[in-house]
């Protein structure tokens, strides 16, 4: 249960960073640098179909290497340097770099991330582990915005983009520290027969 409490810990303190700056970036994008619904949109539009691709390609990295707790630290490294390059940011395409390098680390880690927590978990309570991961990973993100919120309210409308940004950085660092913590097994895991289906497929296209 320790590791699935560390695992839900990294994803707590790094959705806390990355929603500490998410609902910001379209303010950022069209009050710094000038950039039209359109360009957000593409830049948002690219950010997530990254995400997706990737998704496929860490899940067979992991099998393949089976280091899963390398794989899933390095997407969520790319949190902290996220970070780092929007403070760099000199116009929309380095917003745009920015975005990418972080749903590149969120493409590479969900997949690795989610065997650590299966392997952490008895068989009796896979669900229940689940739901603790997945019940810190969103409250992170809740208390990100709150956080946000917070610090924009009490700005006078003159929005310190760079300090939000470096202060995001903070919980970011502290979900990497949490890796310390995390144990791997490193047996190798051995496929699973599919289970029969209730009718053959043959059978089962006949009935349609």
């Amino acid at each position: 249960m320790a590791n699935i409490i560390f695992l839900g810990l990294v994803s707590f303190f790094t959705d806390l960073s990355t929603e500490m700056v998410y609902p910001l970036i379209p303010l950022y994008l069209t009050s710094a640098f000038g950039a039209t619904p359109a360009i957000v949109g593409i830049i948002e539009g690219i950010a997530e179909s990254l995400t997706s691709l990737l998704k496929v390609f860490s899940g067979y990295l992991s099998d393949k290497f089976q280091n899963k707790k390398l794989i899933a630290f390095t997407g969520y490294a790319t949190s902290l340097f996220y970070k780092l390059a929007l403070l760099l940011a000199g116009s929309w395409t380095g917003i745009l770099g920015a975005r990418v390098i972080d749903r590149f680390g969120k493409g590479i880690r969900t997949a690795p991330c989610d065997v650590l927590v299966s392997e952490s978990a008895d068989k009796n309570s896979m669900g229940k582990s689940f739901g603790l991961h997945k019940a810190l990973d969103m409250a992170g993100a809740a208390i990100g915005i709150l956080i946000t919120y917070f610090l924009l309210r009490g700005s006078d409308g003159n929005f310190d983009y760079a300090k939000i940004f470096m202060i995001s950085a903070i919980p970011a660092v502290l979900g990497l520290c949490m890796f310390f913590f995390i144990k791997e097994k490193k047996e190798p895991r051995q496929p699973r027969e599919r289970e029969p289906s209730a009718l053959p497929f043959q059978a089962a296209s006949r009935k349609w």
